[in-house]
């Protein structure tokens, strides 16, 4: 903890006199007061952030930009965050805009569009924004602010000339002493209050954790890591989680060939829930405290961690042509989210294998956790795939009850895809190429200022299969449909497991899901072709009972343990407030079809080529045996 006098001294540094309250910034509204505003150190655009009440959950934003002689500077607030596809309008937590010149003198300010605002600089060389930003939030991509930490993302909190700023953006932070530390990927202060970033790009893409952390250290090839806890509590054992995000970056360093950062920080946010979200050089990781305490949830934490540094390579560095440079204002739509994201799922638990952190059958389990995921998704056969990564700004986000029977999820089938992608590259070359070579020919050609196209990833995965992938790309990812996984499946020496016998009868089923609601069980979702869509139940109906007897408020299972499938009955609904009976013949639950295991019939090329595929981050060519 920092000395009263240290704190007094840091105070001193960033000129944070009390500021005059800003007031609500209509057309041509003034700041009161002529309070001076400390001038910025060097070149570049200042960030002074102050939260004195944190229970407000507010933080009080002063902003400093050279005018460069403009006699009118528009400014605006981002309105997404790169890595997550979807408008979320971050002005909307912007409250009482106003600005000065340095002498305190009050400018007009002019609210022009829902996230711009124009300021007349009155020939001023620099002027002065404030805001107060509310932040409540918890998510990886928003803001967050309480009694015991604080989340910054960029894009949700700083203002930027219009065009963005290729100079110097420097964060000041000033903060109650109980805070504690605070980390980002950013070069910091020794007081770790201090945070500069190259350029507003760079800014977006270094969300800031402050409160409680443990730090835990090691390096990769030569490059430092951190893991950043905030959270720990005794309950999540960073240092195991450290120990083995060591072993994950090891094996995607030794994939990728090389590390493209100077140093890396996983910010891992223990507040419950979960996500995460990539940058440059960290990832903003939100999990819970208790996720090293059981296998599963580890195994799950550490497959997020994966899946986010991957995306350091794929991604943030070789990206399409539409993500980046960036329209900060605007969707970027691309039909390629299904390479940045689907095989980037492909990969994350693939390199947790490769560095010895899951076995064969805990892998092959992940593997058939994505297979299930697809067949019990409706919409496989009515969104192509390709249309997924496009529509993700209006469709992938904003899930509605219709949404597994309308479209598909670029993630999972962008995984599969993956999968039977590596398979058909490896059977072409005679296992001697594979996409692990497209992958890495696709960071060395497109990690510069163009990035790539659909059509050139297609083309680079063709020409190192040296066979026509197009038919392939065709049938997999421009239509929809089923995909045929049988090939793949032979090839690498493995099989769907064959479903077991039931011990008993099977159970109905109506093929709907519900949730109570204020002591009434409702309809949230109706698949299409289960009993539930043909007796034409909809979403938001009340469920009362199943043939004479009343449906429990608990949920609708032990009552549909006492029915067999084929048995016809009724449903007895409300709807809008009107009851009404629907006929129903109820079916049997369906099983999974995708549990997937090493084929004891395989030959033992077959069992090489998996040990290859696994353990392995380069195949073994075969010569010329077939």
């Amino acid at each position: 903890m920092r000395s009263f006098a240290s704190s007094m001294l840091l105070l001193g540094l960033l000129g944070c006199g009390a500021p005059p309250s800003p007031v609500d910034a209509g057309a041509g509204s003034t700041h009161p007061g002529a309070t001076p505003v400390a001038p910025p150190e060097g070149d570049g655009v200042v960030h002074r952030l102050r939260i004195t009440d944190p229970a407000s959950h507010v933080v009080e934003v002063e902003s400093i930009f050279p005018t460069g002689g403009a006699g009118d500077l528009t400014l605006y607030m981002a309105v997404w965050t790169p890595g997550s596809y979807l408008v979320r309008e971050y002005a909307r937590n912007i409250e009482a805009v106003s600005a000065t010149n340095l002498e305190g003198a009050p400018l007009a300010v002019e609210k022009v569009r829902k996230n711009r605002w124009r300021v007349s600089t009155g020939g001023a060389s620099y002027l002065a924004v404030h805001y107060r930003l509310y932040a409540r939030e918890l998510s990886v991509r928003t803001n967050f602010i309480d009694p015991e930490v604080v989340i910054l993302n960029g894009a949700a909190t700083y203002l930027s000339t219009v065009g963005g700023d290729p100079t110097p953006q420097r964060v000041e932070l000033e903060l109650p002493e109980h805070y504690g530390d605070c980390a980002s990927a950013m070069q910091t202060d020794e007081a770790h209050r201090h945070f500069t970033a190259t350029d507003w790009d760079a800014l977006v893409d270094s969300p800031i954790v402050c409160g409680e952390l443990s730090i835990h250290e090691f390096s990769v090839a030569g490059t430092p890591v951190r893991l950043v806890d905030l959270g720990e509590h005794d309950l999540f054992d960073g240092e195991r989680a450290a120990h083995d995000l060591e072993r994950v970056m090891t094996a995607q360093t030794a994939f990728w060939g090389e590390t493209p950062f100077a140093r890396y920080t996983f910010l891992d946010v223990l507040l419950g829930g979960g996500g995460g979200l990539e940058h440059l050089d960290s990832t903003l990781l939100l999990a819970d405290r208790f996720a090293t305490r059981r296998d599963e949830d580890y195994r799950r934490w550490l497959g997020l961690a994966s899946h986010e540094l991957f995306h350091a390579w794929n991604g943030k560095r070789a990206r399409p042509v539409a993500l980046g440079p960036f329209d900060y204002e605007a969707e970027n739509t691309t039909r390629s989210l299904w390479i940045v994201e689907g095989i980037t799922s492909y990969y994350d638990d693939l390199m947790l294998a490769r560095a010895g952190l899951l076995d064969q059958d805990e892998y092959l389990e992940t593997l058939s956790a994505q297979l299930r995921r697809l067949e019990q998704t409706p919409g496989r056969l009515v969104q192509p795939l390709a249309m997924a990564s496009y529509d993700a700004w209006i469709k992938y986000y904003r899930p509605d009850e219709n949404s597994s029977n309308s479209r598909v999820g670029y993630y999972s089938k962008g995984a599969v895809v993956g999968f039977l992608l590596d398979a058909k590259i490896r059977e072409a070359t005679q296992n001697a190429r594979s996409l692990d070579d497209v992958m890495r020919a696709l960071y060395v050609r497109a990690s510069g200022p163009r990035g790539y196209t659909e059509q050139d990833f297609r083309a680079l995965a063709t020409e190192i299969a040296g066979v026509d992938l197009n038919p392939f790309f065709t049938q997999a990812v421009d239509q929809a449909g089923e995909l045929d996984t049988e090939p793949a499946l032979r090839y690498l020496g493995l099989r769907s497991k064959p479903a077991e016998a039931p011990d008993a009868e099977p159970a109905a089923w109506l093929g709907a899901d519900l949730e109570t609601h204020d002591g009434r069980l409702v309809v949230t979702r109706v698949l299409l072709g289960t009993p539930a869509h043909e007796a034409g139940l909809d979403a938001e109906d009340e469920l009362l009972a199943l043939g004479a007897e009343r449906v429990p408020a608990a949920g609708l299972d032990t009552l549909l343990g006492h029915f067999r499938p084929e048995t016809e009955s009724t449903l007895l609904i409300a709807r809008r407030g009107r009851l009404m009976r629907l006929p129903v013949t109820l079916g049997a639950a369906p099983t999974a079809t995708s549990t997937l295991e090493a084929d004891p019939a395989a030959t033992g090329r077959a069992q090489q080529r998996l040990r290859s595929w696994l353990h392995e981050s380069a195949p073994v060519a075969e010569g010329d045996h077939g």
